[in-house]
């Protein structure tokens, strides 16, 4: 399948066979500009997981809420391979995947058309430098507030303190996002990358905004 958008950077890295068998055929699973464009045009409930990693919280989360329909988003090649491979092992229908920059495909996704968003443990870029290149910034919080329903939600997790200082600033900045920090949601699964975090004496952070008129 050709990438959604050729002009998008994306993170390839080294594939498993599993990884390779599922990426060589994902079925309906993975999505197109096109095929995206219409499941935005449906009706069903639909949160937007940007980043999703190996997708072990897209899948937990699926099986907890099957009238939701959940579209993971990331740019990784690998993860995209393990998520569509235990999609088609567990017969998930409520589960869709795009291989993008989330940035970059927001066009598609109708004003208020959104359930809610999550978006566990992004790239903290820790060196000062580099913080130019986090995806949690004040235009992000805007773009995704036009693509959110009234009511819904905006779920963020973060072991790195300074960038939940950071999440917690620019999304709270925007007046049509209210919320902060809140004690760590049962239903959140703790993730790979989240172990390891813990078991380098790092404390993870949750953030819950919702979505405000206005």
């Amino acid at each position: 399948m050709e990438p959604l958008l050729p002009t998008t950077k994306h993170r390839r890295g080294r594939r498993t066979p599993r990884q390779e068998r599922a990426l060589a055929n994902p079925g309906p699973a993975l999505l197109s500009r096109e095929s995206l464009a219409e499941v935005m045009a449906g009706d069903r409930p639909i949160v937007l997981d940007i980043g999703f990693g190996t997708g072990e919280t897209v899948v937990a989360m699926a099986q907890d809420d099957p009238d939701t329909l959940i579209v993971g988003v990331d740019m990784h090649t690998p993860g995209i391979g393990d998520l569509l491979a235990t999609v088609d092992e567990l017969d998930l229908a409520n589960v869709r995947v795009v291989e993008a920059d989330v940035r970059l495909i927001l066009d598609v996704i109708p004003p208020g058309r959104l359930t809610g968003v999550r978006t566990f443990f992004p790239d903290p870029w820790p060196k000062k430098r580099h913080h130019r290149r986090r995806l949690v910034t004040s235009d992000l919080a805007h773009a995704l507030a036009d693509r959110t329903r009234v009511t819904g939600f905006w779920h963020l997790a973060t072991d790195w303190a300074e960038y939940a200082d950071q999440m917690d600033e620019v999304v709270g900045g925007c007046a049509r996002w209210v919320g902060g920090r809140i004690t760590r949601p049962a239903a959140r699964p703790v993730t790979r990358y989240e172990r390891r975090g813990m078991a380098a004496g790092r404390e993870s952070t949750d953030l819950l905004f919702e979505r405000i008129a206005g």
